[in-house]
């Protein structure tokens, strides 16, 4: 017989203590979180907040209804670039974001945003993105992220304050450009051109006080932004696509049951999917929507296209190396032959 104050007493105390500590640490790691906070610059109400929103109700039945899920719409979490350390700190799980934040975790993203001009079409888009997904998504898990969904934006216009057709005539303008991306102001200025770098919820009041003149952006977001009001001349070139995806944090994603996690697989990969549908759908819309307001639209001649794209071959090697990292850049580039010539392009 042992009494409680034994040698060999304490050591089972000590033992039971760790054995029902680890029964705790397990049942907690296998509960879903209870909060879910996903940060977007996508305005309020939009279709791409609605489709955040069926998400969340998703994750939140997986789970027996348990848990606070909220969206923060319009920039309030701050920029991209803020979201993405926001997310690193733990004040959000997850976001929605394009490639300017999303390059802040894995840089090769950019190869798929930033190459102006390259893709001729959506189809191009779904091609190389698709190519390059697996081994994207495994460079964000080794980072600490779990892609959910990707999505898009639509095609990047230029919304200016005066009519512009030409790669010259913007020389005499300021651009609006992302604070995050000094490498792109250095590309933009060695070329003649003046960017003002900015936040999104900056636009707006910076168009209007006349700090910046020129605004690249789909036009779904300078319809729902009313860029276009003191921005009415719209170039009519597909620039750049916008790209981007639905992120949580892997610290989240490892809290969550195998079951929520699937069920929220699942539903990130529907709103991606129903997120790429709308966007591209959205771009005559707000167009035509826009034009009846008074937006002037100019549509670049065949030697004015020209110019266009002597501009960006010139980016290419610019680009290269300091915005999309070499062996993206030139992965992109294979996969777009390979699928052009397949397609007899």
């Amino acid at each position: 017989m042992t009494t409680p104050s034994s040698p060999t007493a304490l050591r089972r105390r000590q033992i039971g203590l760790a054995l029902a500590g680890f029964a705790i640490a397990g049942t907690s790691q296998a509960q879903a979180p209870q909060q879910l906070r996903i940060g977007s610059l996508v305005p309020r109400n939009s279709p791409y907040h609605q489709q955040l929103l069926v998400l969340g109700e998703a994750w939140r039945a997986a789970q027996g209804g348990q848990g606070r899920f909220t969206v923060f719409t319009d920039g309030s979490q701050g920029g991209e670039a803020e979201m993405a350390r926001r997310m690193r700190i733990g004040q959000l799980q997850g976001a929605l974001m394009s490639v300017v934040g999303l390059r802040e975790i894995e840089p090769g993203i950019a190869a798929l945003q930033n190459l102006p001009l390259l893709f001729r079409g959506w189809d191009e888009v779904d091609h190389v993105r698709e190519k390059m997904r697996p081994a994207m998504e495994q460079r964000f898990a080794d980072r600490g992220f779990v892609v959910l969904g990707w999505g898009d934006a639509g095609w990047v216009r230029f919304f200016s304050r005066e009519a512009a057709v030409r790669p010259d005539d913007y020389k005499r303008m300021k651009f609006f450009a992302w604070g995050s991306e000094p490498e792109q102001q250095a590309i933009m200025k060695s070329l003649g051109y003046t960017p003002v770098p900015l936040e999104t919820a900056d636009v707006l009041p910076s168009l209007q006080t006349g700090m910046i003149s020129v605004v690249p952006s789909t036009p779904y977001f300078a319809l729902a932004s009313q860029v276009y009001d003191t921005a009415p001349h719209m170039l009519d070139i597909n620039w750049a696509p916008i790209v981007g995806a639905l992120i949580v944090t892997k610290k989240a994603w490892d809290g969550m049951a195998p079951a929520v996690q699937q069920a929220l697989r699942t539903a990130g990969e529907q709103a991606g999917k129903q997120m790429r549908t709308q966007a591209r759908a959205e771009v005559d819309e707000a167009v035509a929507a826009m034009k009846k307001r008074g937006l002037v639209v100019h549509t670049p001649n065949a030697e004015q296209m020209r110019e266009w794209n002597a501009l960006a071959e010139a980016l290419y090697p610019r680009i290269r190396g300091s915005m999309v990292p070499a062996e993206t850049f030139d992965e992109v580039f294979a996969h777009l032959k390979a699928f052009r010539a397949s397609r007899g392009k």
